[in-house]
């Protein structure tokens, strides 16, 4: 790895009009700041589209992108939607994403879009589009018959579709296919939208010397184009129902633990066309982004197991996962490991082994480092130069939030170790972070704002309410990008 730093920001959190960030105006602007910041790295969450709670961790599909992320002002610039069809656009709460008025708005105008393309109104695309269909028809077939069936089953999971259906006999999947044929093109077009304007986006990164890390959720959501087309691969009943789901024991935060819910994989089954599903899926990642950020890595070694009817996750078993079987499989075939492991939770000597067997570079949340005294392994003074540093995550509350939520003897700890006297706590970690050995430093861009609790990403455990954080345009400003710029000029970081 690189000495670098970077910022983390999911697209659904940049500004612009229509609700939600997207890949239009706004997102090239971001890039412009980030790397006159003498920032290297920009780190997503997934980009697919999202589903139960709005989570980009729970999507119907581990190929498609996010129709909501498509700029509607692009659309406009291409000729797909007219400045009459723009007008009336609901008065959108600032800072926040309201995912429900979002979709409302959204989903119309991609619709007409996706009409007018289909008719030939755009037809300098036309043979762009034929060979983007053909060259992805392995996962985009599945997935437009999938999201149509959706749309016609009023969101129903598959689960509860006509039995026919929900267990892809031949001729119920034919004639599916014949009565939604208008609805299977408009999500072809949405997924080919969705591709040149992230093309797009991707080129101008790559142009300022900015990487992409992309984020790779272990599971897959249980209502998934990818488990209704496999279900051999996951752990599930007669009905397709999960037998056993994941999550991860108790601990000192979540005392009941985490039940997540997804599917457990049949490694077994897996193993035998040598993880062909794993590496197709990694692959579309990569397609996408530069290196991936490897969620939940501790369970490739071993993974918490729950009866599906347990409403916790207090009772449940470790189980062995592929370990190096699988990684050894990817980096064949892939012909490299552009990860960053997620090492998180109950770090084993195995995973440890298995980290380094591959020397995949782990994480470090420098919010974890202020108890226990000096022994604590997230102290920076302990890091190796493989390894990411982040003052927090998606995951954590933002390092204000921390800082002022902290008991005082943590809080205290923090001020010593670091020298400071806590009035500028996010930046104080952000220094610390990037005078670090780490090869890569990254804050979120909540940290770079110095924001409070209530511009946090996620609660892990909360149903709803996660995922909506938004910045305002007049917040990325150049003082601050010069400052950024100052840090990692010193810190050796450009």
């Amino acid at each position: 790895m690189e000495r670098r730093g970077g910022i983390l920001l999911h697209p659904t959190s940049l500004p612009g009009p229509g609700g939600i960030g997207d890949l239009g105006a706004p997102a090239h602007r971001w890039i412009d700041w980030l790397a006159s910041s003498g920032c290297r790295r920009w780190q997503v969450l997934p980009l697919g589209p999202t589903g139960y709670g709005d989570s980009p961790y729970q999507s119907p599909s581990s190929h498609a992108g996010n129709p909501l992320l498509i700029s509607l002002e692009a659309l406009l610039d291409d000729g797909m939607l007219k400045e009459a069809d723009l007008a009336g656009r609901p008065a959108f709460p600032n800072g926040r994403v309201d995912y429900a008025s979002v979709i409302d708005y959204k989903d119309g105008l991609l619709t007409r879009a996706s009409e007018r393309f289909t008719r030939g109104e755009v037809p300098r695309w036309e043979e762009e589009y034929q060979g983007y269909i053909r060259a992805e028809a392995g996962w985009l077939d599945d997935y437009a018959l999938f999201a149509a069936m959706k749309r016609r089953h009023q969101g129903a999971a598959w689960t509860n579709w006509e039995p026919a259906l929900a267990r892809r006999q031949a001729a119920a999947l034919r004639r599916a296919e014949r009565e939604a044929e208008a609805d299977i093109q408009t999500e072809k077009v949405r997924q080919f939208i969705f591709e040149r304007q992230w093309a797009r986006l991707r080129k101008v990164c790559a142009a300022k010397g900015v990487a992409i890390v992309g984020d790779l959720p272990i599971f897959v959501a249980h209502d998934s184009v990818d488990v209704w087309v496999h279900p051999e691969l996951f752990f599930l009943d007669s009905e397709g129902s999960p037998t056993v789901v994941a999550g991860v024991p108790p601990d000192f935060f979540t005392p009941e633990g985490q039940r997540w819910g997804n599917p457990l994989y049949r490694w077994s089954v897996m193993r035998k066309d040598g993880f062909a599903w794993w590496i197709d899926r990694l692959r579309a990642t990569l397609r996408r982004v530069d290196e991936v950020r490897l969620d939940h890595f501790l369970g490739f070694h071993a993974y918490w197991e729950i009866q599906a009817d347990a409403p916790t996750a207090v009772v449940g078993r470790w189980v062995p996962g592929p370990s190096a079987e699988l990684l050894e499989a990817i980096r064949s075939a892939v012909g490299s490991l552009p990860i960053i492991a997620e090492d998180l939770g109950v770090v084993t000597r195995g995973v440890i082994e298995l980290r380094d067997r591959f020397e995949l570079p782990g994480m470090k949340i420098l919010q974890f480092a202020f108890t226990g005294g000096a022994d604590n392994e997230f102290l920076p003074h302990h890091y190796p130069r493989r390894c990411v540093v982040y003052t927090g995550t998606h995951d954590n509350d933002t390092s204000v939030g921390w800082y002022e939520n902290a008991p005082e003897v943590e809080r205290d700890a923090c001020r010593r170790y670091l020298g400071v006297d806590g009035h500028d706590i996010a930046w104080d970690l952000i220094r610390s972070a990037w005078a670090s050995a780490a090869d890569l430093a990254m804050a979120p861009l909540q940290d770079v704002l110095s924001l409070g609790s209530e511009s946090r990403m996620n609660l892990p455990g909360r149903p709803d309410g996660n995922w909506t954080w938004r910045f305002l345009p007049d917040q990325l400003t150049e003082e601050l990008a010069a400052r950024l710029e100052d840090l990692n000029s010193h810190c050796g970081r450009i």
